[in-house]
């Protein structure tokens, strides 16, 4: 589980890089927003979504769960372990629920140029909270 866990977040974070990098293209250079966008926008969400339900899956089965039960005061005082027993968890579902709202909301707006904002600004701010929680000792 960890493995697949590992593997799917470079799919995510390609693809959200993707996603963003287009939102803000699309929004300097004023482009019509097509439906290779909304597809762009859509496939982000659902990756990010089953890379959350692979999270919390490894998360329940992970030792930093067990420790965080055990333990929780000897997890909150180390670095290395609070980090994947309680901040990259948190961070990953706020940033998860950020492309939600930004899906959502790039639904109500009526102008190109305000889906792709709403796609740049949601979309990036995940991804901003992706990166600074991500356990970079791990990936390499």
């Amino acid at each position: 589980m960890k493995d697949i866990h590992s593997y799917w977040a470079y799919l995510v974070l390609v693809i959200l890089i993707f996603a963003v990098v287009n939102a803000i293209i699309g929004l300097t250079q004023k482009k019509q927003f097509t439906d290779k966008d909304l597809r762009l926008g859509l496939f982000t969400l659902i990756v990010s979504h089953i890379q959350l339900l692979i999270g919390l899956g490894w998360y329940f089965m992970s030792p930093w769960y067990k420790s965080l039960k055990d333990n929780g005061t000897e997890v909150m005082s180390e670095k290395t372990t609070r980090l994947l027993a309680i901040e990259h968890p948190i961070m990953m579902i706020l940033a998860i629920v950020l492309i939600t709202i930004g899906w959502s909301k790039h639904k109500k707006k009526t102008t190109d140029s305000s889906k792709f904002k709403t796609f740049a600004i949601f979309y990036g701010i995940a991804l901003l909270l992706i990166l600074s929680r991500i356990p970079w000792n791990n990936w390499f």
